[in-house]
Parts: structure tokens; sequence; C-alpha cells
């Protein structure tokens, strides 16, 4: 992709509320995918989509597990998207920027 576009994957809306949300925190760590559903206010299956199209991008990384007997599922930023994500806040901020 060209340095002067913006990422495709990151710019829908809910895939950037996620990735910004994932980039807070910090690198290495990871969030239990309720947590993140209510930060996001979004629906499980609307989450779940937009988690698939960014770990397809390696954006996101999803390890399921159990605590106890009860699943678990957790999702983190991975450096690929770290990186991904600074890229695409710095050609919005030339964008905007440059629209003075």
């Amino acid at each position: 992709m060209p340095d002067d576009e913006l990422d495709p994957v990151i710019h829908a809306q809910a895939r950037l509320r996620v990735v910004a949300t994932l980039a807070a925190l910090g690198e290495g760590d990871r969030i239990a995918f309720p947590r993140l559903r209510r930060l996001l206010d979004m629906t499980a299956g609307n989450l779940s989509t937009h988690l698939r199209r960014l770990e397809e991008a390696d954006y996101v990384t999803i390890t399921k597990t159990y605590e106890g007997r009860s699943p678990a599922t957790y999702v983190a930023l991975t450096p690929t998207g770290r990186l991904a994500f600074d890229r695409y806040s710095r050609r919005l901020r030339d964008l905007l920027g440059s629209a003075r």
C-alpha cells in the first residue's frame, strides 16, 4: 500500500475503534473479548466480524483458552497491527494538517 493512502483495513469506523482501543494497551497486553465488546458498545457478532478481518491482516491475535471450565477469549494487537496503526495515525495527521 502506498504511504500516501489510509489503510483500508483500519479505516472502517468499527475497526478503527477496535485498533485504537487495543493500541492504548501496553505492548504485549491483551483484553478479554467481553470487556472489549462492552468498551466499544458492539454486539458480539459485529465485533467478531471485525476482529476476523483484523486477524486476517495479522493486525490482531485471538487467543481462546479456558479459565477453570469456562471458555475465555483474549484479543491483542500484534506488532504488525501496532505499526499499521502508527502509520495510519501519522497519515491521518498529515492529511488533517494539510487541510488548513
